[in-house]
């Protein structure tokens, strides 16, 4: 009798377990800190994928047929806007589903001043033009992606409301620390020059008034013989002494960065999964190396 009493309790948790996960919401991403806030607001009822390889850029990664198709069964998708992901205006996704996280600001995207082709990662090549991507990396902008994850999770499942509502404040409350560290640490630059590796950082030098000039080099490269000449002269006209970096650059570049008077750091946008930790540490990682950086001169 115990027996069975045991292997009926067990068919009847897996059963509540089975049912409970067929009724939490499947929520798919564009990108990397998306599924993180919709992960954090909704918790164990959200079901956030975001399906891209760890090794691609998701502004211009294209999925295949198969994660398209698991996209177009999706309750939701989160799109990051400002032209993020343009593999999405070439196939047929459900409208209902779909959220443009940064519609509230829409008016403040900001257009490309050049139209760039060249490659980084595994994607080949592609073009850096219309508007900046990294809309995430101006925190207050961030909040508002957060709050636009969190009103349409909250649409798609008001029985939950209250839970979800908990998640969103708990976001808020970290994305406003973020912001108010990043406000911190860029006062003391105070106008400094600085250089960025790649065209990323629009969104968080606006915000925090960082007086900030980029070129089109990846870390896993070695920059060319004319990349180092046009580089020189533009420290001839911005003497910059730091340098943000996505990631660690190749030792031979950022010893000749040393030379020239110019300290790596690295800024990661995190657009995709880190190796370490989630976006909230990497972006606290990234204030901390611009502390350092500014404190080490």
């Amino acid at each position: 009798m115990r027996r069975f009493q045991a292997v009926s309790l067990m068919l009847t948790l897996t059963a509540a377990t089975a049912a409970y996960a067929e009724s939490a919401l499947n929520v798919y991403s564009v990108n990397y800190p998306l599924q993180y806030f919709a992960q954090r607001i909704g918790g164990e009822h959200v079901n956030a994928v975001f399906p891209a390889p760890a090794d691609v850029d998701p502004a211009y990664w294209v999925p295949d047929a198969d994660v398209i198709g698991a996209y177009q069964q999706a309750d939701l998708i989160l799109l990051n806007g400002a032209g993020y992901a343009s593999w999405m205006d070439k196939v047929s996704l459900p409208k209902r589903g779909q959220v443009n996280t940064s519609a509230s600001f829409r008016d403040a995207y900001i257009p490309m001043a050049d139209k760039v082709t060249h490659s980084h990662g595994p994607g080949g090549e592609h073009e850096h033009t219309g508007f900046a991507l990294t809309t995430w990396l101006d925190f207050v902008q961030a909040g508002q992606q957060a709050e636009a994850v969190c009103v349409a999770i909250k649409k798609s499942d008001p029985d939950r409301a209250a839970d979800y509502e908990a998640g969103c404040q708990s976001v808020a409350l970290d994305l406003a620390a973020l912001d108010s560290a990043m406000m911190a640490v860029s006062r003391t630059y105070q106008g400094a020059p600085l250089m960025g590796s790649h065209p990323v950082y629009q969104y968080l030098a606006r915000r925090y008034t960082l007086n900030l000039r980029s070129v089109h080099w990846e870390p896993h490269d070695t920059p060319t013989v004319e990349q180092w000449s046009e580089f020189r002269h533009m420290l001839s006209e911005h003497p910059a002494r730091w340098m943000l970096w996505e990631a660690e650059p190749l030792a031979e570049t950022a010893a000749q960065l040393e030379a020239l008077g110019v300290r790596v750091v690295v800024f990661d946008p995190c657009g995709n999964r880190p190796d370490e930790g989630d976006w909230l540490s990497v972006m606290r990682s990234n204030i901390q190396a611009l502390t350092d950086a500014r404190s080490a001169h």
